[in-house]
């Protein structure tokens, strides 16, 4: 974890650290990143990947390019908003366990949002974040 951001569960609140997420993420004086919401579009302009956990996977890749660019990682994020098409119990299995293996262990501030549609008819998942940039 960052010595820079503070994970909290209060007791009075639900512990959701076996979820792999905290309640509370406090974060010290410095740069912040607010990454745009990002989603399975590729490379090159090639086609979106269909199904829910294959968008997750994309998108997913290019949050990891994004804190790549920052010269981050993902210890330092701060907050993750994940919007999903359709957002259910099935959903979560599919896309939750992905972003919890980016995460590698680190427990951000995350909400999920169940959404109707996204930007384009195809995309099924977007990933916000607002990272701490290190240095």
């Amino acid at each position: 974890m960052s010595a820079t951001i503070t994970r909290h569960n209060p007791a009075a609140m639900p512990d959701s650290t076996a979820l792999g997420y905290a309640q509370i993420s406090v974060v010290e004086p410095g740069r912040m990143a607010f990454v745009s919401g990002q989603v399975a579009a590729l490379p090159g302009g090639a086609a979106v990947p269909e199904g829910l956990k294959a968008q997750t996977e994309a998108a997913v890749a290019n949050c990891a390019a994004a804190l790549d660019a920052l010269g981050a990682e993902p210890a330092d994020i701060a907050m993750m908003r994940i919007y999903v098409v359709g957002l259910d119990d099935a959903a979560m299995g599919e896309c939750f366990p992905t972003v919890l293996g980016f995460l590698n262990g680190v427990t951000p501030s995350i909400t999920g949002i169940g959404v109707a549609a996204l930007a384009g008819a195809d995309l099924l998942i977007e990933i916000e974040m607002v990272v701490r940039v290190p240095g």
